[in-house]
């Protein structure tokens, strides 16, 4: 068992602020989009390269989200039902839903 001093404590502490800004420390965020009226909310998005967007079909009929490029998807959903995928390189990133392919929106990546 390692004892730790006052001192250690200390010093870690101090250097936790250093840490959290070296490049590669930032944390991935969440978004969420909404699908509800036949529509996405927000149509366009504006996300780091590496984060979550959450798909959340709120209609009663069922939706996807699916890049255009066919690099992403998610599963059909049901009305409640929601799925995440990882926006994984920078860039405008077009899609549009499966079953409604007149529904669009934007993600744009940095």
């Amino acid at each position: 068992m390692t004892k730790i001093t006052r001192r250690t404590a200390v010093a870690g502490l101090a250097a936790a602020p250093l840490a959290a800004s070296l490049p590669g420390a930032a944390m991935a965020a969440t978004h969420q989009i909404s699908i509800e009226g036949f529509k996405f909310n927000p149509a366009e998005l504006s996300v780091a390269a590496g984060d979550t967007v959450v798909f959340t079909n709120n209609d009663g009929a069922p939706h996807t989200g699916t890049a255009v490029d066919k690099s992403w998807s998610t599963a059909r959903l049901g009305k409640g039902q929601s799925e995440e995928v990882v926006i994984s390189t920078a860039g405008d990133h077009s899609y549009f839903c499966q079953v409604h392919p007149n529904m669009k929106g934007l993600i744009k990546a940095s």
